[in-house]
């Protein structure tokens, strides 16, 4: 069968011939008709991320779309290695498949999916968001923050506020649904970013802020903590990590910002979210995409032109793969 092949750790895919699979006892042998390129699949296959099974030669990719024998069109994820979803076979168990509603074709279901897993998780299952709420998306322009602004709005927030250090594709953002967006710029090339990130944040949070999902970490989350301490009164705050796309892993975090406020921490992924409620999660998106009208932008590529996408391809727009 074609497939992405990764021959070594460090080695990108190439497109090539791959020995079909014999699907186990449990699994299903699904017919993959396409496959979004996420980091989680870039890290996995060059074999720096922790889940990656360093197994070689195998076949790229973590989750895609496709048939199953009786023709049922499913999203699936993290099959075994060393098949992957990036080939014309892969074979799964069926508990890590999705029903795909007839309303959402192959590449939006394929694009949307992680993403919106990775949102509704925050949002639903973590923040446990009510409506008439306010919603801070911290790294609100990067995919899953997009997706998560839509699915804000569609849950029924009441004001949604929007950061990210790209003011145009802020207010892309705000077209999405966001209320206010809030530019930063830290570093040492702008000595006073930080203080003026934070005076936004605290004009923001005075008039009311409930829930933070954060796809950034670093300075900027440690900001939006600070700002917190000093704006919130008798008012609980959820903030939920969901993703460390800032560069920083961990921060330094003065413990009289947590004892000044009611700011209850959390995180948002596999461990603290139970993966039947990750598979539901990405069921939740999949019946939302036409109600809340979830846009995402992609670039469909056949999987025979991989080689020419891999290393360059960016976040956004989010490359599909498209096979067979």
């Amino acid at each position: 069968m074609k497939a992405a092949i990764v021959a070594a750790a460090g080695k990108a895919p190439v497109y090539g011939d791959f020995d079909a699979p014999i699907p186990s006892e449990g699994q299903e042998l699904i017919s993959v008709r396409a496959a979004a390129l996420s980091n989680l699949t870039k890290n996995r296959a060059s074999g720096s991320h922790y889940s990656s099974a360093g197994i070689f030669p195998a076949v790229a990719g973590t989750d895609g779309v496709g048939l199953t024998p009786d023709g049922r069109r499913v999203y699936f994820a993290m099959p075994d290695p060393p098949y992957g979803s990036l080939a014309e076979l892969c074979p799964i168990q069926p508990r890590r498949c999705v029903k795909i509603p007839d309303s959402l074709d192959d590449i939006t279901a394929a694009a949307i999916a992680n993403p919106g897993m990775s949102a509704w998780a925050g949002l639903v299952e973590r923040a446990h968001l009510a409506a008439g709420e306010t919603v801070m998306v911290n790294g609100a322009t990067g995919t899953a923050g997009r997706i998560a602004v839509q699915l804000a709005k569609h849950l029924g927030a009441a004001r949604i506020i929007a950061t990210g250090r790209n003011l145009r594709e802020l207010e892309e953002v705000r077209q999405l649904g966001a209320d206010i967006v809030i530019p930063f710029a830290l570093g040492a090339d702008n000595p006073s970013g930080a203080s003026q990130y934070e005076e936004a944040l605290k004009q923001a949070f005075s008039a009311g802020i409930d829930v933070v999902i954060d796809y950034l970490w670093g300075d900027s989350a440690k900001i939006a903590i600070a700002a917190l301490s000093q704006t919130i009164e008798d008012r609980p705050v959820r903030f939920v990590q969901v993703g460390t796309a800032g560069g920083d892993l961990s921060i330094a975090l003065p413990g009289a910002a947590l004892r000044s406020a009611a700011i209850t921490l959390m995180g948002s992924g596999l461990g603290s979210v139970s993966r039947a409620a990750l598979v539901q999660s990405i069921q939740n998106v999949f019946q939302a995409v036409q109600p809340a009208n979830l846009q995402i932008a992609t670039q469909v590529v056949p999987l025979a032109e991989l080689e020419s996408v891999w290393e360059r391809a960016t976040a956004k727009p989010r490359v599909v793969f498209t096979i067979g």
